[in-house]
Protein backbone atom coordinates (compact mmCIF):
# COMPACT_ATOMS: atom_id res chain seq x y z
CA UNK A 1 0.00 0.00 0.00
CA UNK A 2 0.74 3.42 -0.39
CA UNK A 3 0.27 6.14 2.23
CA UNK A 4 0.49 10.34 1.51
CA UNK A 5 1.11 12.68 4.20
CA UNK A 6 1.98 16.33 4.51
CA UNK A 7 -1.24 17.69 2.53
CA UNK A 8 -2.27 20.85 4.74
CA UNK A 9 -3.73 24.72 4.20
CA UNK A 10 -0.86 27.27 2.85
CA UNK A 11 -0.74 30.73 1.99
CA UNK A 12 -0.43 31.78 -1.72
CA UNK A 13 3.80 31.80 -2.30
CA UNK A 14 4.12 28.83 0.36
CA UNK A 15 5.72 25.58 0.58
CA UNK A 16 4.46 22.14 1.52
CA UNK A 17 6.64 18.86 0.89
CA UNK A 18 4.20 15.75 0.64
CA UNK A 19 5.60 12.19 1.14
CA UNK A 20 4.47 8.51 0.07
CA UNK A 21 5.34 5.81 1.97
CA UNK A 22 5.22 2.38 0.86
CA UNK A 23 5.38 -0.89 2.51
CA UNK A 24 4.22 -4.70 1.27
CA UNK A 25 5.71 -4.42 -2.09
CA UNK A 26 9.31 -3.59 -3.73
CA UNK A 27 9.33 -0.22 -3.89
CA UNK A 28 12.12 0.17 -5.44
CA UNK A 29 11.02 -1.54 -9.07
CA UNK A 30 8.51 0.87 -9.01
CA UNK A 31 8.47 4.01 -11.46
CA UNK A 32 6.46 7.10 -9.07
CA UNK A 33 4.30 9.15 -9.79
CA UNK A 34 2.15 12.32 -8.26
CA UNK A 35 -1.44 13.02 -9.77
CA UNK A 36 -3.65 15.24 -8.65
CA UNK A 37 -7.96 16.15 -8.69
CA UNK A 38 -9.43 19.43 -7.77
CA UNK A 39 -12.98 19.62 -7.38
CA UNK A 40 -14.95 18.83 -10.67
CA UNK A 41 -11.55 17.88 -12.78
CA UNK A 42 -9.86 15.13 -14.03
CA UNK A 43 -7.29 13.26 -12.05
CA UNK A 44 -3.75 14.80 -13.85
CA UNK A 45 -0.52 13.85 -13.59
CA UNK A 46 1.57 16.29 -11.96
CA UNK A 47 5.54 14.46 -11.56
CA UNK A 48 7.24 11.34 -12.23
CA UNK A 49 10.24 9.59 -11.39
CA UNK A 50 12.16 6.56 -12.81
CA UNK A 51 12.66 3.47 -10.32
CA UNK A 52 16.48 4.83 -9.72
CA UNK A 53 15.33 8.41 -9.56
CA UNK A 54 17.17 8.94 -12.65
CA UNK A 55 14.47 10.34 -14.93
CA UNK A 56 11.92 12.60 -14.13
CA UNK A 57 9.36 14.50 -15.68
CA UNK A 58 6.76 16.92 -14.98
CA UNK A 59 3.49 19.08 -16.14
CA UNK A 60 4.13 22.44 -17.37
CA UNK A 61 1.74 23.52 -15.17
CA UNK A 62 4.50 22.93 -12.18
CA UNK A 63 7.82 22.65 -14.07
CA UNK A 64 10.45 25.04 -12.06
CA UNK A 65 7.96 24.70 -8.82
CA UNK A 66 7.70 21.21 -8.02
CA UNK A 67 10.43 18.44 -7.05
CA UNK A 68 9.73 15.04 -7.20
CA UNK A 69 12.47 12.60 -5.56
CA UNK A 70 12.51 9.14 -3.90
CA UNK A 71 14.54 7.43 -0.89
CA UNK A 72 14.75 3.88 -1.98
CA UNK A 73 16.47 2.71 1.33
CA UNK A 74 13.58 4.31 3.12
CA UNK A 75 10.51 2.80 0.71
CA UNK A 76 9.64 6.62 0.44
CA UNK A 77 8.50 9.38 -2.53
CA UNK A 78 8.24 12.90 -2.09
CA UNK A 79 7.13 16.06 -4.00
CA UNK A 80 8.18 19.53 -2.36
CA UNK A 81 6.23 22.01 -3.90
CA UNK A 82 7.31 25.70 -4.00
CA UNK A 83 5.71 28.91 -4.94
CA UNK A 84 2.42 27.23 -4.33
CA UNK A 85 -0.98 29.37 -6.05
CA UNK A 86 -4.39 28.77 -5.39
CA UNK A 87 -4.82 26.44 -9.11
CA UNK A 88 -2.55 23.90 -7.09
CA UNK A 89 -5.56 23.16 -4.94
CA UNK A 90 -6.53 19.43 -4.73
CA UNK A 91 -6.22 16.23 -3.81
CA UNK A 92 -2.79 14.64 -4.29
CA UNK A 93 -2.16 11.18 -5.09
CA UNK A 94 0.70 8.87 -5.03
CA UNK A 95 0.78 5.83 -7.59
CA UNK A 96 3.25 3.21 -8.23
CA UNK A 97 3.76 1.31 -11.37
CA UNK A 98 5.32 -1.74 -12.47
CA UNK A 99 4.59 -3.78 -15.65
CA UNK A 100 1.32 -4.76 -14.80
CA UNK A 101 0.83 -3.94 -11.12
CA UNK A 102 -0.42 -0.63 -10.15
CA UNK A 103 -0.83 1.14 -6.58
CA UNK A 104 -2.72 3.99 -5.63
CA UNK A 105 -2.33 5.78 -2.08
CA UNK A 106 -5.52 7.27 -0.64
CA UNK A 107 -4.60 10.76 -0.91
CA UNK A 108 -3.62 14.39 1.09
CA UNK A 109 -5.80 17.28 0.31
CA UNK A 110 -3.17 20.43 -0.24
CA UNK A 111 -5.17 23.54 -0.23
CA UNK A 112 -3.64 27.46 -1.38
CA UNK A 113 -5.33 30.30 -0.04
CA UNK A 114 -5.27 33.20 -1.91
Amino acid sequence: QLVESGGDLVESGGSLRLSCVASGFVFSNYVLSWYRQAPGKERELVALISDTGNVVRYADSVKGRFTISRDNAKNTGYLQMNSLKPEDTAVYYCKAVFEWADVWGQGTQVTVSA
